[in-house]
């Protein structure tokens, strides 16, 4: 999956993370990490920290079968605005 420039821009802008924090994070989900519920859940807990944001359980709980089902969309341009 390729994200734009743009994308990181406008998630910078909603966020206040930059490319680089975004980059890192993704790094840590190489591999079969994508599959592994309490790396995904890690992720989650650091990404909630540097927004401050907190994100409830039940929203946790949908991200990671989201992800664990594969039915992630391949274009995130369009979900940050």
């Amino acid at each position: 999956m390729k994200l734009s420039d743009n994308f990181f821009k406008k998630v910078e802008k909603k966020t206040n993370v930059d490319k680089s924090t975004i980059l890192s994070l993704a790094e840590k989900l190489q591999d079969d990490n994508m599959k592994n519920e309490t790396a995904l859940r890690d992720v989650i807990k650091q990404i909630s920290s540097l927004t401050g944001k907190d994100v409830p359980k039940e929203k946790e709980d949908k991200i990671i079968n989201t992800i664990l089902n594969d039915n992630v969309p391949d274009n995130f341009d369009d979900y940050i605005k």
